[in-house]
């Protein structure tokens, strides 16, 4: 069983939600990252999801696309968000982490490679948000080589059919993209969430994780009654961006990250 596999596991089990923070490796800073990362841990976090910066990010709204400007302008690279996570497993064995990207990075590295480099520094999995299903199969075979999972988005207007052989790609878990558009736009419909959660959980046994628009503890509440697992991305990075502007430094950037996680874990498990 994988790491992720026996996370949602034994939150099913507690009959509990997976909280799942996105971050941008590299920023505030490529020092900070691992430190927020442990933070994150700290506050509730089930799941680390560290974005890779890319200079065309198509899927993200303003502030993550502000955020991979930022950490590219940190220096931040795949090969060493890849160290980061390896420092990161020197005192957390435990939590699943899994890359978030676009194809450009892993392509470039080539999959055979990327696969070793990460099997090497203990991760988990990979999200690639522009690699289809159809196109996905030499990336796969070098994931399932060195047992990490692949990780596949479902949009709101993925046809059935679609979801179908989307799913049947996919291991770890699904991510639902609970609005049309980019990320950190719009408003949650709950009640549509449910009926597309459904509708997945229809073509597959994994879990299904939803995120897009989960701004706070009571939209993260609202969705946990209907998924198992809650991703949380623009809000946090926002509050470290708003920390930062308002003079504080990183460690006040990691304080508002981790205190806003806290916020929604307590949300998420009814908890005050």
């Amino acid at each position: 069983m994988s790491r992720i596999a026996g996370c949602f596991a034994q939150l099913a089990e507690q009959g509990r939600t997976a909280l799942i923070p996105y971050i941008v490796a590299g920023d505030p800073g490529l020092d900070v990252t691992v430190k927020l990362m442990h933070a994150l841990v700290g506050s509730g976090a089930d799941i680390i999801e560290v974005g890779v910066p890319f200079s065309d990010p198509m899927a993200e709204g303003p502030v993550i696309q502000l955020a991979h400007e930022r950490a590219l302008a940190n220096g931040a690279c795949l090969r060493n968000i890849l160290e980061l996570v390896r420092e990161f497993r020197q005192s957390d064995k435990e939590t699943p982490v899994l890359l978030m990207g676009y194809a450009n990075p892993v392509e470039h590295m080539g999959y055979a490679a990327f696969a070793d480099a990460a099997a090497q520094v203990d991760l988990d999995a990979l999200l690639t948000v522009d690699i289809p299903p159809e196109e996905v199969e030499c990336v796969n075979a070098e994931l399932r080589r060195v047992g990490m999972d692949n990780i596949f988005l479902v949009a709101p207007t993925t046809p059935e059919e679609r979801v179908a052989r989307i799913v049947g790609q996919a291991s770890g878990f699904v991510y639902y993209v609970s609005l049309k558009g980019v990320t950190g736009a719009g408003n949650l419909d709950t009640e549509q969430v449910a009926r597309r959660v459904e509708v997945i959980r229809n073509h597959c046994d994994l879990p299904v994780a939803v995120g897009f628009g989960i701004k706070d503890a009571a939209s993260a509440r609202s969705v946990a009654a209907v998924a198992d697992g809650v991703v949380v991305g623009s809000a946090l990075v926002d509050s470290m961006a708003r920390a930062i502007e308002s003079g504080g430094d990183h460690e006040a950037a990691l304080a508002a990250a981790s205190g806003l996680l806290a916020e929604i874990r307590q949300g998420i498990d009814g908890t005050s």
